[in-house]
């Protein structure tokens, strides 16, 4: 859906007469993870490119997205028998992004009708879906994830956080917390007139790990051996570093 809906926004580009059009900047092309990563915040700024006045009749919505890669995850439901937690229901989330910010000038239902969220899949609940129907309800499966990468910062619902200046300038500060998965990040910005998307704008962020974080993680996927041997070195250097330095302090 978003696919289509990204071609039929290029086709309506190729028109002469187009009335709006996004014109974008970001505070940084990609974000290194490293050993002392904390997160990072990325300044996502830009400007309305008009051919004519802008119109006064409709209201203008900015819709800021920010999605990290989409993987398939397994939520767990855990219940209490006799006396210990163990998992009794299960269900296959099929699409879900690994990191999701959704930014706005207003509620989002203010600006985007349901059948264009249906559409472009812009919320956060409709961005994720379940494989196939379940008796026990996707859906309490679905809030479940988003509530619990809620908590981590890992999703973000962002009402009024796009600042709209004249109806022209509009920017917004997305924070990306520690706990970030390596990829490429899409950042989308769509404009809105009465619920109905008229231009879309997509780029992506990189985000991944460099120097000792890099080559540590290099280390353990092509040659883990060699990562098993080095870490069993290393704990036994500590191991006998440490027990070196006790032994000091007891003389």
């Amino acid at each position: 859906m978003r696919l289509l809906l990204a071609l039929s926004l290029l086709l309506l580009a190729a028109l002469p007469g187009r009335a709006e059009e996004i014109v974008l900047g970001l505070s940084k092309d990609e974000v290194a993870i490293t050993a002392t990563f904390d997160g990072s915040d990325i300044l996502i700024f830009g400007a309305i490119k008009r051919d004519e006045p802008a119109p006064t009749e409709s209201d203008l919505g900015v819709i800021v997205t920010v999605a990290g890669p989409y993987e398939a995850v397994t939520v767990r439901r855990k219940e209490r028998r006799f006396g210990i937690w163990v998992n009794t229901e299960s269900v296959d989330i099929d699409v879900a992004p690994s990191f999701y910010a959704v930014a706005t000038n207003r509620p989002l239902d203010e600006i985007l009708t349901d059948d264009e969220d249906v559409a472009t899949r812009i919320s956060t609940g409709r961005a994720i879906r379940s494989v196939g129907p379940s008796e026990t309800g996707s859906d309490n499966f679905s809030d479940a994830l988003i509530r619990i990468r809620e908590e981590s910062r890992l999703y973000q619902t962002l009402s009024d956080g796009v600042w709209v200046k004249d109806n022209t300038l509009f920017r917004t500060l997305i924070s990306l917390p520690a706990n970030l998965t390596e990829g490429d990040y899409v950042a989308e910005i769509y404009l809105t007139r009465d619920g109905e998307v008229i231009d879309l704008y997509t780029t992506e962020i990189p985000v991944k790990k460099v120097g000792l974080e890099r080559w540590l993680y290099n280390l353990a996927h092509e040659n883990a051996v060699l990562y098993g041997l080095m870490s069993l070195a290393i704990a036994i250097a500590a191991g006998w570093g440490a027990s070196a330095v006790f032994s000091l302090f007891r003389r």
